[in-house]
């Protein structure tokens, strides 16, 4: 079992930037695929990044992509997402989860899930 809890999001302007953080707790953590997925109010959940078990592969949405950046930390248990060049339609509640399957574009695939954390641009 892995337990994840977010943290880092607030407020920023537009073209400033965030870091947050996914503690993970569990002996398991480098078991796990690690994503990041966003929901905004009224829409569905949808997929930003995701970094395989080592580290070695990352994957991003078209729509962050060169502007946000996952990474992890094993020996820390902890997944990270800067995000760089914010924009208004970046705002949402940005979610931590882990899997075990190769699919990790859907949020279906994931087992464990953080609570959120908001992160709001204004523009």
């Amino acid at each position: 079992q892995v337990q994840l809890v977010e943290s880092g999001g607030g407020l920023v302007q537009a073209g400033g930037s965030l870091r947050l953080s996914c503690a993970a707790s569990g002996r398991t953590f480098n078991w796990y695929t690690m994503g990041w997925f966003r929901q905004a109010p009224g829409k569905e959940r949808e997929f930003v990044a995701s970094v395989s078990r080592s580290g070695d592969y990352r994957a991003y949405a078209d729509s962050v992509k060169g502007r946000f950046t996952i990474s992890r930390d094993n020996d820390k248990i902890t997944v990270y997402l800067q995000m760089n060049s914010l924009k208004p339609e970046d705002t949402a509640v940005y979610y931590c989860a882990a899997t075990t399957s190769n699919s990790d574009f859907f949020a279906s695939e994931y087992r464990y899930w953080g609570q959120g954390t908001q992160v709001t641009v204004s523009s």
